[in-house]
């Protein structure tokens, strides 16, 4: 079994890209955006996870069928988390009238 193998220097600028990312996630939880924080803090999330998946596990290089496995997974946890959501909030949470 033979897998790709990156440079170096691809490493190193993921590395960058990770703690400029991570730079901008404790710059945006220092800023008052109201709901948008958790919005942008998401965002950013998804963009590192999407980096250490693509690189780190090398799924980027991957056959099209593990491509098309993580794709299938994250799709199915996008799911649950979008009807856990839609469950919590059709809740009354602060009861009626308010």
């Amino acid at each position: 079994m033979s897998g790709h193998i990156a440079p170096v220097g691809l490493y190193v600028k993921i590395f960058l890209a990770l703690m400029v990312l991570t730079a901008a996630t404790v710059g945006v939880a220092l800023v008052d955006l109201g709901d948008g924080n958790i919005i942008v803090a998401l965002v950013i999330a998804a963009g590192k996870a999407s980096l250490v998946v693509l690189f780190f596990m090398h799924v980027k290089y991957g056959s099209k069928l593990v491509q098309v496995t993580v794709v299938s997974g994250f799709s199915f946890m996008a799911l649950m988390f979008i009807l856990t959501m839609t469950d919590i909030l059709s809740r009354n949470i602060l009861g009626p009238g308010k």
